[in-house]
């Protein structure tokens, strides 16, 4: 793919985002939405309903969603290059459910703060870091085709954590800690706080320049370790560093939004077959792509039921499944040609 096709792929997925902005229960059109934007950008007010609707209630998820869009399937282009396994996606090494059984614990315990911010996302930040070290650690000790001990290993701790998570759930006494569960479960973008997406943001900024400047290694890793190292490159320390950066930025996604299947699984697929593998150019389009993904998934599921919020991971796997599918029975997706 040239630059210039490359420019106009990317300015695309912008202008979608953005489109979704328009869409809700107030209607607005694209030009309303964008200026009550701009105004609140320069004077912190709106100044109708239409843009009070837009500033106040959809900016702050369409931030969280683009946002989470684009950690979620940079996240998923990295662990499918770092395991070199076409259904990889961030939750592979069992971070959903570590992060989920931490949630749980801590509602079940009480833990209203920590370090002055939310118990349960420190919590369910602690439990799917933990999970991930874990899985680091045993690895360390058996032999063989390591990257295949980390997969396995994810799949036994995933299993684990949901059994967990399961019986606490059916032992638990008050309904209403049992219904606080599925924003974990299901996903929310429901952050009120300003501060708390914006050092989302931050991180995932940092993230993505991180592994935008590793693009070279991640395009050594599709070759195989064999190639790599009559190149000069031992790509097992690589590895675990990228397994641990994608783990962090995974675990503060679901921090804010709880677990939001596919974005991670399907959007790399859709961008490689436009873009081709190489990183330079996947790496910034599949995180563009993510974030219009989710965008669009979260207006489908605050409109798709008048007086019903579907919770935002139910609308991405309703999206992204049957597109999925489609990719498997055409051959249209990565692991084929």
């Amino acid at each position: 793919m040239t630059k210039s096709k490359e420019i106009i792929v990317a300015l695309f997925f912008l202008f979608l985002s953005m489109l979704s902005l328009s869409f809700g229960t107030v209607p607005t059109g694209p030009g309303e939405a964008v200026e009550a934007v701009l105004q609140f950008l320069r004077e912190g007010t709106s100044s109708t309903i239409g843009s009070d609707a837009v500033v106040y209630l959809r900016l702050p998820h369409f931030v969280l969603a683009f946002f989470a869009g684009c950690g979620l399937a940079l996240c998923g282009t990295v662990m499918q290059a770092v395991t070199r396994n076409p259904l990889a996606d961030p939750y592979l090494l069992g971070i959903s459910s570590g992060a989920a059984l931490g949630a749980v614990l801590a509602i079940v315990f009480g833990v209203d703060g920590m370090f002055g911010v939310s118990g349960i996302g420190v919590s369910a930040f602690l439990g799917a870091m933990a999970v991930c070290l874990l899985i680091l650690l045993f690895s360390q000790f058996l032999s063989g085709n390591q990257m295949l001990v980390i997969i396995l290993a994810g799949f036994a701790f995933n299993a684990l954590c949901a059994a967990g998570l399961n019986f606490i759930i059916m032992v638990m006494a008050e309904p209403s800690k049992t219904r606080s569960v599925q924003f974990w479960l299901l996903g929310n973008l429901q952050a009120d706080r300003w501060d708390s997406i914006l050092v989302l943001g931050l991180i995932l900024l940092a993230g993505c320049l991180y592994f935008y400047s590793q693009r070279r290694i991640l395009d050594l890793m599709l070759v195989g370790d064999e190639v790599s190292l009559t190149m000069g490159r031992k790509l097992a320390t690589y590895r675990k560093i990228y397994i641990l950066v994608t783990a962090f930025m995974t675990s503060c996604l679901v921090c804010l939004t709880g677990t939001i299947g596919f974005v991670g699984l399907v959007i790399p697929h859709l961008v490689r077959r436009m873009a081709g593998s190489a990183h330079r150019t996947l790496l910034p389009l599949a995180a563009l792509g993510g974030g219009c993904f989710l965008s669009w998934a979260d207006v489908l599921g605050r409109m798709l039921v008048s007086g019903v919020t579907i919770p935002v991971g139910v609308a991405a796997a309703v999206c992204g499944a049957p597109f999925f599918v489609w990719m498997l029975l055409s051959g249209k997706w990565g692991g084929r040609s």
